[in-house]
């Protein structure tokens, strides 16, 4: 499944709840979200690794395609916030508050992870849950009488500040970086190209850069040559598209850009080590069991 969350003249904040685990679902953002999860568990895939992010943590998405799994907990859904927002955005609240209350913001830390992760994650403090807790039930009202804009934005505004007043930090610092609107268009270039046959050449003449200035600020952003990195969300999304659809291999390579079905099949044995069949059933089969092993630790869990 694939869910597209498109931009809006200002952040937008809702409450989303999934009744069952609907599997890897791939959810490409084309504005930044904050994201804290009220109940159940979330894992976040890159290739083979699996991040899993509990209730009560509060994680930061970058910009393009995230590969998101929705765990609920007891029988009861999977329950979380989310707060989409611009870089425009984002600056205009940092400067109201600065203005408003004299707040200065620090950013000292900087490491590997929080440059080139796709996401961040770290346990929320007290006051932030305090705040969500708060959110949660003002989404809740609005359900039942229509949304208020203005409560809403006081609400992101206090969340806001929140993190960029707290200790220097991964979160703090991936959530500031955001700021940054050439870094912005630059995602938004890469991200909107994956699926489409485009040279390196024209993605650096979309982003106004030269070819070398392109791929040296590739590599700063993603720590990786463009066509490499390219070509590894490609292979992710058919990993994707083999276990949740029944499409052939020749049409998920087709979807993911891939005209030579065995060229296809070549990088993706390449990059995972079995063919895009072989994945197919060995991952469907992976899957069916640890969704048993899930069902029979809940069954004892009520029975105990």
């Amino acid at each position: 499944m694939v869910q597209i969350y498109n931009e809006t003249a200002q952040p937008t904040i809702v409450r989303l709840v999934c009744p069952k685990n609907n599997g890897i679902e791939v959810s490409s953002l084309s504005r930044y979200a904050l994201c804290y999860i009220l109940r159940g568990s979330a894992n976040i895939y890159y290739g083979d690794t699996r991040h899993r992010i509990s209730q009560g943590e509060i994680y930061c998405l970058g910009l393009g395609n995230h590969y998101i799994e929705k765990i609920p907990e007891n029988g009861r859904p999977f329950e979380q916030i989310v707060i989409y927002y611009t870089p425009d955005d984002l600056r205009n609240i940092m400067m109201q508050l600065t203005y408003a209350y004299e707040f200065r913001i620090t950013n000292s830390h900087s490491c590997e992870k929080c440059r080139t992760s796709g996401h961040i994650s770290m346990p929320a403090w007290e006051s932030l849950r305090m705040l969500f807790a708060s959110v949660n039930d003002l989404l809740l009202k609005e359900e039942r009488r229509g949304s208020d804009d203005v409560i809403e934005g006081i609400r992101i505004s206090e969340i806001f500040y929140e993190i960029a007043s707290h200790d220097d930090c991964c979160l703090k610092s991936k959530f500031l970086s955001n700021i940054d609107t050439s870094k912005e268009n630059f995602e938004q270039v890469v991200y909107d190209n994956i699926f489409r046959d485009v040279s390196i050449e024209e993605l650096a003449r979309m982003s106004n850069r030269s070819l070398t200035s392109f791929k040296k600020e590739f590599r700063r952003h993603y720590n990786c040559p463009p066509h490499k990195w390219i070509i590894r969300q490609r292979l992710q999304h058919a990993r994707l598209l083999l276990l949740a659809t029944d499409k052939s291999v020749s049409e998920v390579g087709y979807e993911c850009t891939f005209t030579n079905t065995s060229h296809f099949i070549k990088l993706f044995r390449k990059q995972y080590g079995t063919t895009p069949a072989s994945f197919r059933l060995h991952g469907s089969r992976a899957e069916a069991a640890e969704t048993q092993e899930r069902a029979e630790v809940f069954e004892t869990a009520v029975a105990g």
